[in-house]
């Protein structure tokens, strides 16, 4: 992206988020005053240690939880003071969700899965299996498509989680841990198709971790601590997955049968 951050319009815009778990003496203040946009083409990271927020402030900008207070917006659209059914159908229109566990009918092929996922959201298409397939060679399963889930590595489950959280093209995608089940090897091509994914200028991509082997991929960082937002960086060394050190392409062959059908080559710098 060549556009400053400043003149893009936020995907996702989240104002005064307050969220009181209990009441009377039994109040507690999860999060205090939080706000946060999230910016298309970009990879954010959300950090913080455990207790911090970080999964309830997901679950409120995913429409999963609302807010004691503040507004939210997804895609131009209001996000609070709504019915648990507009909520869903928020979610479903325009908010794509990877989970550290991948969450796969081990009964049902990669494409299949990825089919009811659609189903599950409503998403209209004249060729929902085109539409699938098309999410599985974005994430570089096309090879894979037949395959059942314990035919899987780690990796190629992940790969499957967000190409369901591609197909019906979210605005938003939102990760919790996706890389903490993972190895290195895994981890970092996982990273690195996240990265790519966020290069999408229609797109924003936010992953909630603790995993610091992403920070490099990341465009941006943002730290929350005891409810509130305490840094919000884009940092200067970033590495967008093209010119990362660890650049993930397609193996050829027998690149299904090695487990992830995806390798990672490190680029040589002089």
């Amino acid at each position: 992206m060549t556009v400053e951050a400043t003149e893009r319009k936020p995907l996702l815009d989240a104002r005064g988020i307050v969220k009181i778990h209990g009441s009377g003496s039994l109040a507690n203040k999860v999060l205090k005053g939080i706000d946060v946009s999230l910016l298309p083409g970009e990879l954010t990271l959300l950090m913080g240690p455990s207790g911090s927020g970080k999964t309830t402030l997901l679950s409120i900008m995913g429409c999963l939880m609302t807010p004691t207070e503040g507004d939210l917006t997804v895609a131009g659209e209001k996000g609070v003071g709504l019915s648990a059914e507009a909520l869903a159908d928020i979610r479903r229109r325009h908010i794509g969700f990877v989970f550290q566990s991948y969450n796969l009918f081990p009964t049902m092929n990669v494409l299949d899965n990825v089919l009811l996922a659609m189903d599950v959201r409503r998403t209209m298409s004249v060729n929902p299996v085109e539409m699938a397939s098309k999410a599985l060679i974005e994430v570089g399963l096309s090879h894979r498509i037949k395959a059942f889930p314990s035919k899987l590595s780690g990796g190629e489950k992940q790969r499957v989680a967000i190409a369901r959280a591609l197909a019906g093209a979210p605005s938003v995608v939102l990760a919790d841990e996706p890389t903490a089940a993972l190895d290195t090897e895994n981890g970092k091509a996982v990273m690195a198709l996240l990265s790519k994914v966020g290069q999408d200028p229609t797109r924003a991509v936010l992953a909630v971790t603790h995993d610091h082997r992403m920070l490099p991929y990341a465009d941006r960082i943002i730290r929350i601590e005891d409810g509130h937002i305490v840094g919000d960086e884009r940092p200067k060394s970033a590495k967008k997955a093209d010119s990362a050190d660890h650049v993930v392409t397609q193996s050829q062959g027998n690149a299904g049968q090695a487990g992830f059908g995806y390798r990672v080559r490190v680029k040589q710098t002089p």
